[in-house]
């Protein structure tokens, strides 16, 4: 499922139109990310958590050439599945 088969999921599900639906959806993921940004972690009760992990500075090989390299500290995103969402996939 792509963007626009998902906002139009939504269109249907919540009886929106599409451009509601995808200015909700646009706005949904800006929020999540400005508050990843700022730190912040998102939880959303029985779906699951947004958050950042920090990810060390570490040593890694160039696999074409052998050479050693160094990899700097950086943030990732993360999600964790909550418990009901697990449990309404399997």
């Amino acid at each position: 499922m792509n963007k626009s088969e998902l906002t139009e999921a939504i269109a249907n599900d919540a009886g929106l139109t599409k451009a509601d639906a995808g200015r909700a959806l646009d706005a949904m993921i800006d929020s999540v990310s400005k508050a990843l940004k700022k730190g912040d972690t998102v939880s959303l009760i029985g779906f699951g958590t947004f958050s950042v992990k920090k990810r060390a500075a570490r040593t890694g090989r160039n696999p074409a050439t052998g050479e050693t390299i160094k990899i700097k500290a950086s943030k990732t995103p993360s999600f964790k599945a909550g418990k009901a969402f697990k449990d309404a996939i399997t």
